[in-house]
Parts: C-alpha cells; structure tokens; sequence
C-alpha cells in the first residue's frame, strides 16, 4: 500500500471485567490537545508506511504510541472515514494495560504555528479506560462507529 496522510489503521484494545466492557483510549498529545477533551481522544493509529501491511501499521502504531506490543487474535472492524476526509482501518484485541505506564512516541512540531519555534511532545499524553458510553463522549465522533461495531460484534 502507498503512503498517504489520508490513509491510517489502528488498533482498539478492550477488556471486560465484571462482564462489564472496557475501551482503552489515547489522547493526542501536543499544545493544540491540551485542554481538549470530548471528540479528540483516538485509538491509537497512524500512517500506513509505503509497502506495509495495514494490519501490521496498526500493530506499530499501537506499540509506538503506548508501548504495548498488541497480541492476537485480531478482530477486523472495517474502516472508517473521518470528518476531515481520513480512512482509518481498524482491528480489535482483548487485552489489558496500565494506561497510568503508556510510553508514547515523540513527535516534532512548530508550535506556535508560523512561529518557527520548533518543540518535541509526545504523540499520546495518555490513556484511559473507558465504558462504552463514556468511549463515544470522548473518542473522534467518527471513530465512535468502531465501538458499535465491537459491541456487534461481542453481541454475536
């Protein structure tokens, strides 16, 4: 697959406790996401890199923004496209994770924009877990779909 900005894939960790359903979330890190809450928290996703499988540009990204190596088996949600025009591809895992010990990536960004300041954050600030209801206040309203395909999917 091509490289394009426009195309990512993600993974969306869940676990149940109690027979209750849990979402692991990610929020973007960075000054523009600071005081951001409702509609900006993700799965962790990223570009798909020239040639890579989608599947496995998912599992890197997930390790690269949590550093939690995901472990199958993979559940294939389908895609979505967000607000902005992006596709993203998405799997599902049962697992679990202290989302208090995530070891995020860093990314490199002008900020203030046009400032020619150039400052180092992490690409994820954090992670949580969260019941479904909560997950759809906080995640992308896009990426809310992939919820309700899990839940589907657990349902069946």
């Amino acid at each position: 697959m091509a490289k394009s900005r426009k195309i990512s894939a993600g993974m969306l960790l869940f676990r149940r406790i109690g027979g209750k359903l849990e979402i692991f979330l990610a929020h973007p890190g960075g000054p523009f996401w600071t005081r951001q809450e409702e509609g900006t928290w993700t799965i962790p996703k990223g570009v798909i890199e020239e040639g890579e499988e989608p599947l496995d540009a998912a599992k890197r990204e997930f390790r690269e923004e949590t550093g939690i190596e995901p472990v199958p088996p993979f559940v294939p949600l389908g895609s979505i496209r967000q607000k902005a025009g992006k596709t993203v591809h998405a799997w599902a895992w049962e697992g679990d994770a202290d989302a208090g010990t995530i070891i995020s990536n860093f990314m490199r960004i002008e900020w203030p924009r046009g400032s020619g300041r150039w400052q180092t954050y992490p690409e994820v600030d954090r992670c949580a877990w969260f019941d479904p209801a909560g997950a759809r206040e906080k995640i992308n309203a896009a990426q809310a779909e992939l919820i309700d395909r899990l839940e589907a999917l657990l349902d069946n």
